[in-house]
């Protein structure tokens, strides 16, 4: 498949002749040859000027040309709105009814997950839990590091929208092979199944309060307490939303239930936007 961003197609429509783009959303380039009707890719799709142009004009959307036909990576399903969003630089976002579901001010989600990773050290020895798993990327991050990981993920809409992005292959990868277990479930109910001390590192990756709630309760945060090995750790996600303008901190009630559960060590992270958590070597 080949996939065009308002970027790229902005690019090739100044292009003449033999002109460099990317037909992956950055991973990789390729060149396609450009013409007065229009572009014709390496796969020998074509697309005319006029669309091309309504492409560049559409930054909130990815498109993908399959089959010699052209695409929008939108599901609309029961009056609710997913799509892949780009973001310029990097991997891209999704949103649900809007709202985005990765950090993109001043970063991409790519780079985000590795910053995580820089303060969560994964390596081969590694049973990760990550929860929510969304397109794929820390679970599949967590992989390339060599860890065996449980990704849970409720939504089947957001995993069709991975599987169409390529940025999430090998997500998909590490699934077929089983360097990733991927559950399809409920988190809040699926990690009762979970026997005591299964992993070394939890990365909760939640939605919005407001569209999880049970996610960020105390008796969540005591399931995840329970299934994590003494010594292990958890990052969880927070965001700042409502932080700036309504002076209301998701982090604080976060950490509060967090010590409550019996994580030690709870301290607030801002360049990632998150908490981060030990569970006590001994256990009293």
């Amino acid at each position: 498949m080949i996939w065009l961003t308002a970027w790229e197609a902005k690019r090739l429509l100044v292009g003449k002749g033999r002109t460099k783009f990317s037909p992956d959303l950055g991973i990789s380039w390729d060149y396609a040859n450009v013409n007065e009707e229009g572009v014709v890719f390496p796969t020998g799709d074509f697309l005319g000027k006029d669309t091309l142009k309504r492409i560049a004009r559409d930054p909130s959307h990815v498109y993908f040309i399959k089959n010699g036909q052209l695409f929008k990576a939108v599901i609309f399903d029961n009056g609710n709105v997913y799509k892949l969003t780009p973001v310029q630089g990097g991997a891209p976002t999704h949103e649900i009814n809007g709202i985005r579901m990765h950090r993109v001010k001043d970063t991409t989600p790519d780079r985000a997950v590795k910053r995580i990773f820089y303060y969560v050290h994964i390596g081969p020895k590694d049973y990760v839990l990550d929860i929510c798993t969304g397109l794929g990327y820390t679970a599949q991050e967590a992989a390339r590091r060599g860890a065996k990981v449980t990704t849970i993920e409720k939504d089947q809409n957001v995993l069709e929208l991975s599987k169409i992005n390529p940025w999430s292959m090998d997500f998909w990868k590490f699934v077929e092979t089983g360097k990733i277990k991927l559950i399809v479930g409920d988190a809040f109910e699926v990690v009762r199944d979970f026997d005591d001390g299964s992993f070394s590192t939890v990365i909760h990756d939640p939605p919005r309060f407001a569209m999880a709630g049970e996610l960020y309760s105390l008796e969540f945060y005591r399931e995840l307490y329970r299934v994590t090995r003494p010594g292990g750790v958890l990052f969880h996600y927070t965001g700042n939303p409502g932080e700036r303008f309504r002076r209301k901190s998701v982090s604080k009630g976060v950490i509060e239930r967090l010590r409550e559960a019996g994580w030690r060590d709870v301290k607030r992270l801002t360049e990632i936007q998150g908490v981060l958590a030990r569970k006590p070597s001994r256990i009293a």
